[in-house]
């Protein structure tokens, strides 16, 4: 069928808007960080502290990543509930944290006392979300793909007003640990020590989690699944459990991501889940959805951005208050990585029947 006169012209101001958009941005980026650094109101200790600061902020979005992206690798669907699944584990570890730093046992033992809290969230998170796998995902997993969607938006509201139910609308300060106030001396620049740990905690968990999808028996069986379930289940693997497993691991690293988080904050609540868990989609789209090595890069990338977007970019295009619109940068990274390569920086265009 050959294509009208109207359809081509409509193809053509389209991708001219497109093509139009993207220069803009580009530009704005441009004129901004030469502006920005030719005011040189920032030292160059401060653009490190930024970057340092984007480090950690961005480990914590990789974290949250990795839970979206396995679950997208294996099921085709994005859990929205994810966030959630995030603050449920903060909330648990500021409980036990606020007992442990009562009986004075956090500053008796700090590392202890911060291991326990990370281990109890990962064990809460990775247990509510077996609980919504088997609940709000499993009966619908054969259901068009829309209705899967609709369930985790419910979950996620489900969930947000449980825990509002039983702990309130307050905002719970998170116990501190006195061993992580003050910095380190890094090579001659004073870094905060609550950022060098939260960047290492966050390192070793992707670490720990990549060696298990690629070297480990489950791991080969989480591989096959994603690839082909009724494949993987003519081979012997039960799928169920290897998408359970899956659910549960990667709400244990969002678990452990929500104590990293309340560590740098300090702020627990209900509705605490929500923008980290926006923005750990965004670091995934980023990366290359169902890309574990993309999740964390794509995290990494958000947190830099984020962290030295508002000073370099938009401060020097003269916005005031420029760190007020952090969040900005954030959304205006995923249009641009969807315009410039929708498979992410790592990800590969899927199939048909992966699409």
């Amino acid at each position: 069928m050959r294509t009208s006169f109207s359809e081509r012209l409509l193809d053509l101001v389209v991708s001219g808007f497109l093509w139009g958009f993207r220069i803009l941005i580009i530009a704005a980026i441009v004129i901004g960080t030469i502006s920005a650094i030719r005011a040189g109101k920032y030292s160059g200790d401060q653009w490190i502290g930024f970057v340092v600061l984007g480090i950690s902020q961005g480990s914590i979005y990789a974290l949250i990543a990795l839970g979206y992206t396995m679950v997208y690798g294996i099921l085709r669907m994005i859990n929205f509930a994810h966030g959630e699944i995030f603050m449920s584990g903060a909330f648990s570890a500021y409980f036990l944290a606020a007992w442990l730093n009562n009986t004075g046992f956090i500053d008796r033992n700090p590392v202890l006392g911060l291991l326990i809290p990370i281990l109890f969230a990962m064990v809460m998170s990775a247990a509510i979300a077996m609980l919504v796998e088997r609940v709000a995902y499993r009966p619908l997993r054969e259901a068009p793909r829309l209705v899967p969607l609709i369930s985790a938006i419910g979950a996620s509201f489900f969930l947000q007003y449980t825990f509002r139910g039983f702990f309130g609308p307050g905002v719970y300060a998170y116990p501190p640990i006195k061993a992580l106030d003050g910095q380190w001396n890094v090579f001659g620049f004073g870094i905060l020590k609550v950022q060098i740990i939260v960047a290492v905690a966050a390192a070793v968990m992707m670490g720990i989690l990549y060696s298990i999808v690629q070297y480990t028996k489950v791991g080969k069986a989480m591989r096959a699944v994603s690839e082909d379930k009724d494949t993987a289940a003519l081979m012997g693997i039960d799928v169920n459990r290897i998408i359970v497993t899956t659910f549960a691991v990667g709400a244990a690293m969002a678990g452990a991501a929500g104590v990293l988080y309340s560590l740098i904050f300090r702020q627990v609540f209900f509705l605490m889940g929500f923008t980290p868990g926006i923005k750990a989609f965004t670091a995934a789209v980023l990366g290359g959805i169902g890309n574990i090595p993309g999740a964390m890069v794509g995290g990494l990338v958000l947190g830099i951005f984020e962290s030295i977007g508002p000073s370099l970019f938009l401060e020097g295009l003269g916005i005031t208050r420029p760190y007020q619109l952090k969040d900005v940068i954030a959304y205006t990274m995923l249009v641009m990585i969807l315009l410039f390569r929708p498979s992410g920086i790592l990800g590969e265009r899927l199939t048909k029947k992966k699409a």
